[in-house]
């Protein structure tokens, strides 16, 4: 094309050449130096054109590839092909930074799938594993590489994935207990895959079941030490008392006062474990519509020993049980009251629509919060005449109303704020 672009020009050349008056060895020279000419630059065009394509195609055929090391070199900004090249030479290193980015992520994603310790498996569409971490072939008793291409029947996990997520009571040939179960899908080469994760919750519930013995045994023993040490020491004042002969005129009322101490304390562990009892028994909530704002009021109408100024907020609908939820609020307000009379402080409550929830706040005036690490905390008081569980209680409903009880020092001013949050009713 490139010679045909110039034949024209050739020819109309050549025959005003050979129709002139000039000698035959001058035509012949002229006609070979226009001729050269002529092939030289058509060639030359030729090969500025073809060679970067050539390049072009060769790059484009590394990238698919997956070779981003070639480059392209002599490209010119201000060449149509050079800034082609110029493009593709971009393209292949941003290609490249991208490969190892991702090469990096996928190395990184295996380090931590080999180092936990919760078992990972992935299967195709086919339920054929796919993929398994360190901890998922340790708990199957074989090596990775013997478990792969493996159906999940044949491993064990048929039971695993055909069970709802949750917790759920799993023997393996690596190791038996509860395994709380998630299942989730995801797509690789268009193709549908299923991600199988177990956890293993025993021990940590065996740790938790041991903490929490380990709390209430704390707290029954420091409760039944302080009812039974003055117990003890009244006991053997009177068993001295009546062996003393002849007894003293004044026996029978250190004897009054003696029963009467002992009587004190067997009343105090008597409410201790009625105490308890009740934080036991706590009955699941009956939830239903309730609008929050008469129930409010009416918790605050109950107060009689100091005013609370209520704030009204929003009409909302909540799913509780009144009666509980009752119970949490008046335990909140009473405990703001006692903590405002110590210092002639005022009680401030309110709520708020925060979140898709309720909020319900209930500030005091009082002295504030000295040990916020065991309020919540059963049969902690720092009441003289204090059971140590209205708090514990209260906690407990709003958890099992699906919502959350914290305390902590208001930031504003001296005292504490009580903050409740609760679902709304759908």
């Amino acid at each position: 094309m490139t010679l045909a672009a110039g034949l024209p020009g050739v020819l109309v050349a050549l025959v005003l050449l050979w129709l002139g008056g000039s000698s035959p060895a001058l035509r012949w020279t002229l006609t070979a130096l226009i001729v050269g000419v002529w092939a030289t630059v058509a060639f030359g065009v030729r090969d500025r054109i073809v060679r970067p394509l050539q390049t072009i195609s060769n790059l484009l055929a590394a990238l698919r590839e997956d070779d981003f090391s070639i480059r392209a070199r002599g490209a010119s900004a201000g060449d149509a092909l050079g800034g082609v090249m110029l493009e593709l030479n971009a393209l292949a290193e941003m290609l490249r930074t991208q490969r190892l980015g991702a090469q990096e992520a996928t190395a990184l994603l295996r380090a931590v799938m080999e180092e936990i310790d919760v078992a990972i498996f992935a299967f195709d569409s086919t339920q054929r594993l796919a993929l398994v971490n360190r901890y998922g072939a340790r708990l199957l008793g074989r090596p990775g590489e013997a478990l792969h291409g493996l159906r999940a029947g044949e491993l064990g996990l048929q039971p695993a994935l055909d069970a709802d997520s949750g917790v759920a009571d799993i023997s393996f040939p690596g190791g038996a207990g509860r395994w709380e179960v998630r299942r989730t899908k995801f797509w690789q080469g268009g193709n549908p895959h299923e991600l199988l994760v177990l956890a293993d919750v025993s021990q940590p519930l065996r740790e938790q079941e041991r903490q929490a013995w380990q709390r209430l045994i704390r707290v029954i023993g420091h409760e039944l030490n302080n009812s039974l040490a003055p117990i003890k020491s009244i006991a053997g004042s009177l068993e001295g008392l009546v062996a003393r002969t002849p007894p003293p005129d004044d026996w029978r009322d250190d004897m009054q006062r003696g029963l009467a101490v002992i009587a004190s304390r067997a009343d105090a562990l008597s409410r201790f474990t009625a105490a308890y009892a009740r934080l036991a028994r706590l009955p699941a909530p009956h939830l239903q519509p309730v609008t929050f704002a008469p129930l409010m009021q009416r918790v605050i109408d109950l107060e009689t020993r100091a005013p609370v100024t209520l704030r009204q907020g929003p009409d909302l609908v909540i799913a509780a049980d009144p009666d509980q939820l009752e119970q949490l609020l008046i335990n909140l307000v009473r405990n703001a009251v006692d903590a405002a009379l110590e210092t002639g402080g005022r009680v401030f409550a309110g709520w708020a629509h925060a979140d898709s929830m309720l909020e319900v706040t209930i500030e005091d005036e009082g002295p504030g919060l000295s040990n916020t690490a065991n309020l919540f905390v059963p049969f902690f008081t720092t009441k003289p005449d204090g059971s140590g569980i209205g708090l514990a209680l209260s906690r407990q409903i709003a958890e099992a109303h699906g919502g959350s009880l914290t305390l902590d020092n208001r930031s504003d001013t001296r005292g504490t704020r009580a903050t409740v949050r609760l679902r709304l009713y759908h």
